[in-house]
């Protein structure tokens, strides 16, 4: 019996922002914010979508090609640092709102990273409790709602949307061959931070709502050395080369630390897939938005070696690798 992902789906809101949309208010110009992040464009919610309303879109659509109901789900992630309330978790409501009847739901928080850790989560679980039993994995984040937009800085960065993967047992004699590799560096918790929670409330009256706060050079700093880190250690445990990963899936943040990644570790650029120019970073919904593109452009195919890695808020980090479709 062997895990495997049995159909993908994602769902980026219709309204498209422009980095020339962004410099009609802010100090900045197209060219500025394409040279420092690789991005042109991204996707931002409309007023009646929401991180729960992205997240059961991007949910039926894997849920659709899997060619399963929702009622065969048993277990329900949601990866967000965007939730629509601190509490119930955004998975409660969109277990309710997909029809996941039988499933446990709980959000993962681990921001950028969060995907990752929450199919890895999924795994585990399912290795434990094979025959039948299906997981439905989420990154859904509404960043748009949560930066500060006069901080030019950050908020040319960012985008909104969702990405998720179902992921069930089989018993295709195929064996799938998946290592994963999931750490957290508690030192820099304050690079990446938005309050809120009860060390620092949020203020009634006229004080603004906290928005998300990012210190971009010591974040530029940690992932352009924990990127390439990971993927070597992936690598190292599977007995593999770093040349012999057929499709390398990052964490759409910026693409100089993803050039510099693939230079250091020797992977043509031609095996990097990327949208970050036209998607931007949403954060836990980056990377499984970047798999379904993947698989329906056709760049993902069986028995492919296939490597995926996350680093964020946290700050946390980590990749898995696996022969697709198989974890």
């Amino acid at each position: 019996m062997s895990l495997k992902i049995l159909g993908t789906g994602s769902y980026l809101p219709p309204k498209i922002v422009t980095n020339a949309d962004l410099a009609k208010t802010l100090d900045t110009s197209d060219e500025w914010i394409f040279a420092h992040s690789g991005i042109h464009s991204r996707h931002l919610a409309g007023p009646d979508e929401s991180t729960v309303t992205s997240a059961v879109r991007a949910g039926r659509a894997a849920l659709a090609a899997a060619g399963i109901d929702a009622s065969e789900i048993d277990m329900l992630a949601v990866a967000t640092c965007s939730p629509d309330y601190l509490l119930p978790s955004t998975a409660s409501i969109v277990q309710k709102e997909l029809g996941c009847v039988n499933a446990f739901a709980f959000d993962m928080a681990a921001a950028c990273s969060g995907f990752v850790y929450a199919l890895e989560m999924a795994r585990g679980y399912l290795t434990l409790h094979s025959g039948t039993t299906k997981a439905l994995v989420i990154g859904a984040e509404t960043l748009s709602r949560i930066v500060d937009w006069h901080d030019r800085a950050s908020c040319i960065l960012f985008g909104d949307g969702a990405g998720a993967a179902v992921v069930g047992c089989c018993d295709d004699g195929v064996d799938g061959v998946c290592h994963s590799y999931l750490r957290t560096d508690g030192t820099g918790y304050a690079h990446l931070l938005r309050e809120g929670g009860t060390h620092a409330p949020i203020a009634e009256g006229p004080r603004p709502a906290p928005t998300l706060q990012m210190s971009g050079k010591p974040v530029f700093q940690f992932a352009v050395k924990a990127l390439p880190n990971v993927v070597e250690r992936l690598c190292g445990e599977a007995g593999i080369a770093t040349s012999d990963i057929d499709l390398f899936v990052p964490h759409q943040a910026n693409i100089r630390i993803i050039d510099s990644a693939a230079k250091r570790l020797g992977i043509s650029r031609d095996k990097v897939f990327t949208n970050i120019d036209s998607v931007a970073n949403t954060s836990a919904a980056s990377i499984p938005i970047a798999v379904d593109e993947a698989v329906r452009a056709g760049r993902l195919r069986e028995g492919m070696n296939v490597c995926f890695v996350g680093f964020g808020a946290g700050l946390t980090y980590g990749g898995i690798l696996t022969r697709w479709p198989y974890l």
